[in-house]
């Protein structure tokens, strides 16, 4: 089976590091550029900044944390929020980013998602979807870090992004962000057994348990994972290792060179 990436997510509100709950009531955490260097050095496989008031504000300000942090990071990085066009990601990759999530500006207009993907490949464009369920087996996507309702269905939205060219989807869960009880399992096997392109689980990850069940009973590619490496509550390194032992392919740090 192919490895499964754990990605440590990085939101940033300014020149800070920051950490809510269902994309609210956020605190500072710290410095985002010690943080990525700290995952790095234990062995994440990517990070994800994203910049969460940039769509609110119409903006993009990550170019120049994305920059310093490319100097001395030397894994893949996807950088989302506030990109709303070829030359917003192509200014991204020139400082560094490796790939970008795109989400509001998608919604608004989804021909971007082609764009990327022609101008620069389908695998440095990833949809970003933030859903919250509304009925059994069904999710609305929101925009604007989850305050904005689209009347968009997921699962019909997440092929669409595809076959537009989306090379992944990034799949937060607005319901369980923040909270450490887990991923929603149904949300994240709906979207992976509906779309042909990988899908990283984001929001909710409180356990390893939380991680080996989403990659086995949601068919994730990939985990985002935030909480519980920003407040210590889990090393990086224990993940890999107890994710090991039960079975996942995931790669441990002495296995990266």
């Amino acid at each position: 089976m192919a490895g499964v990436r754990l990605i440590p997510r990085l939101d940033i509100k300014g020149p800070n590091l920051i950490k809510g709950i269902h994309l609210e009531g956020l605190r500072v955490v710290g410095d985002p550029q010690h943080f990525a260097r700290r995952y790095y050095e234990q062995g994440a496989d990517e990070l994800i900044y994203m910049d969460i008031v940039a769509s609110l504000y119409g903006r993009n300000s990550l170019n120049e944390l994305v920059s310093r942090t490319a100097r001395d990071i030397f894994i893949p990085l996807t950088v989302g929020g506030g990109i709303r066009s070829v030359e917003d990601v192509r200014e991204l990759l020139r400082a560094g980013a490796d790939k970008v999530a795109i989400n509001t500006a998608a919604v608004l207009r989804p021909e971007l998602i082609s764009e990327v993907s022609q101008v620069f490949g389908s695998q440095c464009m990833v949809a970003s979807i933030e859903a919250k369920y509304i009925a059994d087996n069904r999710w609305e996507v929101f925009t604007d870090n989850g305050r904005e309702r689209t009347g968009l269905d997921v699962l019909e939205w997440a092929q669409k992004a595809a076959s537009l060219g989306a090379g992944e989807i990034l799949l937060t869960s607005v319901d369980q962000e923040g909270t450490r009880k887990g991923f929603d399992i149904a949300l994240v096997k709906a979207v992976a057994d509906c779309c042909p392109i990988p899908v990283i689980a984001s929001g909710g990850m409180g356990t390893v348990d939380h991680l080996v069940e989403v990659v086995q009973n949601g068919h994730a590619n990939a985990v985002a994972i935030a909480d519980v490496l920003h407040y210590d509550r889990i090393a990086l390194r224990d993940i890999q290792i107890i994710a090991r032992r039960e079975g996942l392919a995931v790669r441990l740090l002495e296995e990266r060179h």
